[in-house]
């Protein structure tokens, strides 16, 4: 594991590889990041692929992400991850419209749980999830960077 760091529109982007794919993306006072020491050695691009498509996105060139992924997580957590990356660029989901796709209409709150501990913000939007109400709710990079993310996709709220 090793990972480098890319200056964007919504702060400093800790971009972290894993056996060549894309296992984390953490901005500034991430909720539920590791330990900077558990990411392995700091390099100068430890994933260019995922430097050059995240500067294509914020200036408004890319909407779709292709790259490899290698996060870690529970079997739950990869399918309401999964789910997340269905959710199309200027669209949003609820969490509850996420637990009815996944067959577990009941299950908002471990939807939203699984929400904030996904590793790779922005390529796996977890910002496009907003609360029943379409208000916008909490996100591990802070409401203020979802509010930008949303915005930027030019997303109805």
């Amino acid at each position: 594991m090793r990972h480098s760091i890319m200056d964007s529109p919504i702060g400093p982007l800790t971009i972290v590889e894993r056996d060549g794919g894309l296992a984390a993306i953490y901005m500034v006072e991430h909720a539920h990041a590791p330990a900077p020491e558990s990411l392995g050695e700091r390099v100068d691009d430890a994933l260019p692929e995922a430097t050059r498509q995240l500067g294509e996105f914020f200036a408004g060139e890319r909407t779709e992400f292709d790259l490899p992924l290698n996060a870690v997580g529970t079997e739950f957590q990869r399918k309401v991850w999964a789910a997340l990356a269905e959710i199309p660029y200027g669209e949003t989901r609820t969490y509850g419209e996420i637990a009815v796709e996944l067959a577990r209409p009941s299950a908002s709150r471990a939807v939203g749980a699984a929400v904030g501990r996904n590793p790779i913000s922005i390529v796996v939007p977890c910002h496009r999830v907003v609360g029943s109400d379409g208000r916008i709710t909490g996100y591990a990079g802070g409401v203020e960077r979802k509010e930008y993310l949303l915005a930027l996709e030019g997303a109805q709220i």
